[in-house]
């Protein structure tokens, strides 16, 4: 016998997809603003070596690096509360992803900044800038340029890689395909909706931040 397909099953919770993509999108824009400048800051400590931050940051990234997202967020949600800190599904959720896309774009940020070319830094330094002027206004702008697009990359699957969150019951995109189908038990068809929401997501994402790269590193050696 086969399939058949009934998407009008899935008509009656549009209100709860909606929901839930807005959850999704509102994430990913917290996550991505502080984890971002998270990164950066780790990135531009690891480049220039400036001690203890430098030791510091390293151990916390190759932490992150080396364990899956799932675990992470587990622990802030389920391990923390062991010792008196205690938070919501949703704060949980933003916490876990801040700090897993500071650690991946840490690295990617440092890569760029020790692309710099050292002639660079020092016709910088023999202006008397002090290193952190020369880290803001001559290194910074075009290394970011420069790994602005794996950045973005790197952005898509931490927001896809949030899926996970429905996991502690944060009412994401995920959270309300797996409570949809649960009562229709229509999976075939609700997943296949949620999968081209999260495309849809991805592309225009990736093309929002792609043109803001274009506005904001105008004139310097991006990609």
């Amino acid at each position: 016998m086969s399939y058949q397909f009934d998407f009008s099953s899935v008509l009656p919770y549009s209100g709860m997809i909606a929901e839930g993509l807005g959850r999704t999108l509102v994430l990913t824009i917290v996550g991505t603003i502080f984890g971002l400048a998270l990164g950066i800051f780790a990135g531009a400590c690891r480049a220039w070596k400036v001690q203890p931050l430098s030791t510091i940051f390293r151990v916390y990234i190759e932490l992150i690096r080396n364990t899956p997202f799932l675990v992470q967020l587990f622990f802030i949600f389920f391990g923390l509360p062991a010792i008196g800190v205690t938070m919501n599904a949703w704060t949980a959720s933003i916490l876990a992803m801040i700090i897993n896309l500071g650690a991946y774009s840490a690295e990617i940020v440092r890569a760029g900044i020790q692309a710099t070319a050292k002639g660079q830094i020092e016709a910088a330094e023999s202006l008397a800038m002090t290193r952190f002027q020369v880290l803001r206004y001559v290194v910074l702008p075009p290394s970011l340029g420069r790994v602005w697009p794996a950045l973005c990359s790197q952005i898509i699957i931490v927001m896809l890689g949030s899926s996970v969150c429905s996991q502690i019951s944060m009412e994401d995109l995920t959270f309300a395909a797996n409570f949809i189908q649960s009562r229709n038990f229509r999976s075939f068809e609700i997943y296949i909706v949620i999968a081209v929401l999260y495309l849809i997501l991805s592309v225009v994402i990736r093309a929002l931040l792609l043109r803001l790269g274009r506005i904001c590193f105008k004139g310097s050696d991006r990609v």
